[in-house]
């Protein structure tokens, strides 16, 4: 039998989807993609004659109806979902599915929303002595949080935070990160990172949450949280002209 991709495609811009996600939605016989967040540009160079269908308009067990059909067929299935498949992806329960059915797949990775975010602000998410952490999460809505990562306990650590599909609730966020963050805490939000009609706003904790509401974001935005959005930190070893390591012996001073 043939296999399944599952396929990063990216934050939104098509040319961001990896050569090899590329090359396999170009080999695929059965596409589905998740058309919502997807951008058609990233499918449109499949072969004649492939089957496209678009899951945002389909349940579970439509998706792997037309996943397991199209295999026991042999017919490569390319299965495209938004940024990277492993993170807030859903794509877990099909992987398991297609376990239970003694499919093959694979998994193709791609870029997260999050990473081409800190990319449109052109930041970094670990700086020297300011953070070496990068946390993701999202606050609770219809899709519940365990209690232990609620968003005030993951901001006590005071770490770089992204902050997936929460940007409607944006006081609620503000309110429960200034339980541990200082009120001048830079915060970035970034809608549709990538896309033609990218949007981002950048503020503090103070202020974040009026020009949001001013710029009318709803949807679909990244929001960035921490002192990596600030100018000051220290150096990298790695490229300190006194810093010996395996490849290059340190000069003194």
């Amino acid at each position: 039998m043939e296999k399944v991709y599952f396929i990063g495609a990216g934050p939104g811009d098509p040319e961001l989807i990896t050569v090899k996600g590329q090359r396999l939605i170009k080999e695929a016989d059965v596409i589905i993609y998740a058309g919502s967040l997807v951008p058609r540009e990233v499918i449109d160079c499949h072969k004649e004659g492939a089957l496209v269908y678009n899951s945002a308009t389909m349940t579970l067990e439509e998706v792997m109806d037309v996943t397991i059909n199209a295999v026991k067929n042999n017919k490569m299935v390319a299965r495209v979902h938004t940024g990277d498949p492993s993170i807030f992806g859903a794509h877990r329960e099909q992987m398991d599915i297609l376990e239970e059915n003694g499919i093959e797949f694979e998994v193709i990775p791609g870029v997260s929303s999050f990473l081409a975010s800190a990319g449109s602000l052109k930041k970094e998410f670990t700086l020297p002595d300011v953070s070496q952490t990068v946390i993701c999460t999202r606050l609770a809505g219809r899709t519940p949080v365990p209690e232990r990562e609620s968003l005030e306990s993951l901001a006590s650590h005071r770490a770089s935070m992204a902050i997936f599909l929460s940007v409607q609730m944006i006081d609620e966020v503000v309110e429960k990160l200034l339980t541990h963050y200082p009120i001048d805490t830079p915060v970035a939000v970034v809608q549709r990172a990538t896309w033609k009609d990218e949007k981002k706003v950048i503020g503090t904790l103070a202020t974040i949450s009026d020009l949001v509401k001013k710029e009318n974001i709803t949807k679909t935005a990244q929001i960035l949280v921490g002192d990596f959005l600030g100018d000051r930190y220290s150096k990298s070893k790695l490229y300190d002209k006194t810093f010996t390591h395996e490849y290059r012996k340190g000069k003194d001073e």
